[in-house]
């Protein structure tokens, strides 16, 4: 029985034809080439090669073994291409749902840090309702979920993503454009643009008009953020979005206002309960989750006090 190491010695002679060839290819030493070459020699009492002016050529009983050596050699090849393929994402296929408010920017953010750390990966991003995310993943048409809130479900397990807050939006030239915060009272004032109250982030703003007993009034009902903006833009009223949606700049035309009164929220990964993952969606779900705390109140606040100091 040969080792593999005999086997890959015995593969550099014959196709380097030298010693010293089959030393530098594999950058030992040539004197231990030699040893395990004539030890492989004496204890299968078979001999490989004969010399002739310094060259080593192979002998007729030997010719079967290094076809089946090369057959060997090229399985390995086989294995080392698909496992390079793997490490690139090829083969695979990364399913990803996520909610509306994460996908505008979020997902995509996290996505060129997947596509770059897993080149030829496919990817198959679905944007979904809440109502849709259930049967999504136990039907197993994807791996996890972006949910701007948590349920209680016996077949879905919630992993925390990052903490978010709401913000007044408003267009340019509008009265509040320009300030910097703006209290529930104040947004009552105006037109408001795409409350529900039995959405996750209107239901805060909700509880907020109602602890108040402030009156309100809803002009346009629209259920995408994308959309809510763009009717903000156009001057059709003012709304309250989440930070997440319109983060770096991800919305222009439009102006944030920070709402004076707490409206921090949570968000989560949903996934299938007691489902392995795969390398590709951890990956993913790190990323996503680097990128939102990357932007939560909290730490865009120490930021601030660090740069404060920093002047100081």
């Amino acid at each position: 029985m040969m080792t593999l190491r005999q086997v890959e010695v015995i593969r550099a002679v014959m196709v380097t034809g030298t010693i010293g060839g089959a030393a530098k290819l594999l950058n030992v030493s040539a004197p231990g080439i030699s040893r395990l070459v004539k030890y492989t020699e004496r204890s299968l009492g078979i001999r490989f090669f004969q010399r002739q002016n310094g060259r080593y050529f192979p002998t007729p009983e030997a010719e079967n073994i290094f076809e089946q050596i090369n057959g060997v050699y090229k399985k390995v090849d086989d294995l080392s291409e698909i496992i390079s393929k793997i490490g690139r994402g090829g083969l695979s296929e990364l399913r990803i749902g996520s909610v509306p408010s994460i996908s505008q920017v979020m997902v995509p953010r996290a996505i060129e840090r997947v596509r770059r750390r897993y080149p030829d990966l496919g990817i198959d991003i679905n944007i979904l309702k809440l109502e849709e995310a259930i049967d999504y993943l136990l039907l197993g048409r994807g791996e996890c979920v972006a949910m701007s809130y948590r349920l209680e479900h016996s077949g879905l397990d919630f992993m925390p993503l990052a903490s978010g807050e709401l913000y007044c939006i408003v267009p340019p030239g509008h009265e509040l454009a320009g300030r910097k915060q703006v209290t529930a009272a104040e947004i009552t004032r105006y037109p408001l643009i795409g409350i529900d109250p039995n959405d996750p982030y209107g239901r805060i703003m909700a509880e907020i008009f109602a602890r108040h007993r402030l009156d309100y009034n809803i002009t346009i009902r629209a259920r995408f953020g994308t959309t809510v903006c763009a009717l903000v833009k156009a001057g059709l009223g003012i709304a309250i979005i989440d930070q997440f949606t319109v983060a770096h700049g991800g919305y222009p035309g439009i102006e944030l206002l920070k709402i004076v009164e707490p409206t921090r929220f949570d968000t989560y990964i949903a996934v299938k309960r007691g489902a392995p993952l795969s390398l590709h969606v951890e990956y993913f779900i790190e990323q996503l989750r680097a990128e939102m705390r990357a932007v939560e109140p909290s730490r865009q606040g120490r930021e601030g006090q660090k740069a404060r100091v920093r002047r100081k």
